[in-house]
């Protein structure tokens, strides 16, 4: 069976039977060191994870998975405000037995008000510190579609499964998204002079209405974040992630069985392009250093109480010790506290 390395050298190899997406040389980088914010779709979950896993300074969806880019632009801005919210906010509804946030996933949703509301606020105070530091704000957007409820007349960033009558649903032109960001984005960089956003625009097909509509979703986003880079070079750019599924990733063995959302593969290739485009060197040698560290933790040892193991884990501890040392924000408790559980046993 090929291994992911095994897969992408073959790729290599015979380089003339895919298209290439060519990038340009990032105006931004990408360190470990770096606090982090993502926001929107499903790939920026996907991308958020490999960032987690890989030790680096971020927060993920703080409203849950966003599409539209009005409702990311909105989550922007209610961090920004500082918002809280109470019992008597627009977007809380009650619906079979559950509250929800017309703006928030359903993992914020309970049978409890109080409880619904304890968790859109917590992951609201940690997301709005993360965004008054962080230098890269990634936005990836989903589809231009949106949903209006008409009793509340806001536009909703999850619908929770109701009725379809509830919600007036149009497609964004890309105008009004840029009407939406420019002066979100000049507010932002008041907040934060140093963050820079990084637009995408999500690989995973939105089906529903057929291709020909998807792909004029996705044209309008493309357009919208296109004259967003014209408009503000120095604060804003893009990453390739959808041309890079269309093009290098014309395959459907690169799509899960839904034939809509990418495998675990092609993910893994978007997020060696990103890798290579924005991470800097020292960055780079991080991650090689962390990636050992990480199979010698997966490895499973014939006899786990031996001296030998014990050895190679009291080793591995200094490993972490020294990455520590060098990359102050490595935060490795998690791992110290495996080493240490297993040495005891």
């Amino acid at each position: 069976m090929l291994t992911f390395a095994g897969i992408f050298s073959l790729i290599t190899m015979y380089n003339d039977f895919i298209t290439p997406v060519s990038i340009p040389k990032s105006k931004v980088e990408i360190a470990i060191e770096h606090p982090l914010m993502l926001l929107g779709s499903c790939f920026a979950e996907n991308i958020g994870k490999r960032l987690v896993e890989n030790k680096f300074v971020c927060d993920v969806n703080p409203f849950g998975v966003l599409y539209n880019p009005l409702s990311i632009a909105q989550a922007v801005s209610q961090m920004l405000d500082g918002r809280v919210y109470d019992e008597d906010a627009a977007e809380l509804i009650e619906h079979q037995g559950q509250w929800h946030s017309l703006m928030h996933h359903g993992s914020f949703s309970d049978a409890s008000k109080e409880e619904c509301l304890a968790r859109i606020n917590q992951r609201l105070s940690q997301g709005a510190d993360v965004l008054a530091k962080a230098r890269v704000l990634l936005i990836t957007f989903g589809t231009a579609y949106v949903y209006r409820h008409l009793e509340k007349g806001v536009v909703v960033g999850n619908c929770h499964k109701l009725s379809e009558r509830t919600f007036n649903r149009q497609r964004l032109t890309p105008e009004e998204i840029v009407r939406e960001y420019v002066p979100l984005i000049q507010r932002l960089a008041e907040v934060n002079p140093e963050v820079h956003i990084l637009f995408t625009v999500s690989p995973i097909r939105h089906l529903r209405d057929g291709l020909h509509a998807n792909q004029l979703s996705k044209a309008t986003l493309l357009l919208a974040i296109d004259e967003l880079c014209r408009l503000m070079p120095e604060r804003c750019s893009y990453f390739p992630a959808y041309e890079i599924m269309m093009d290098e990733l014309r395959d459907y063995r690169f799509y899960a069985d839904d034939m809509m959302h990418p495998t675990p593969l092609a993910i893994e290739h978007i997020w060696r392009r990103f890798a290579d485009i924005f991470f800097p060197l020292p960055t780079k040698k991080f991650l090689q250093a962390w990636e050992e560290i990480r199979q010698g933790l997966s490895h499973r040892p014939f006899n786990p109480e031996g001296e030998q193991y014990k050895q190679f884990l009291s080793q591995i501890e200094l490993r972490i010790h020294r990455l520590k040392e060098k990359y102050p924000t490595f935060d490795a408790e998690n791992e110290l506290h495996l080493c240490r559980t297993r040495l005891n046993k």
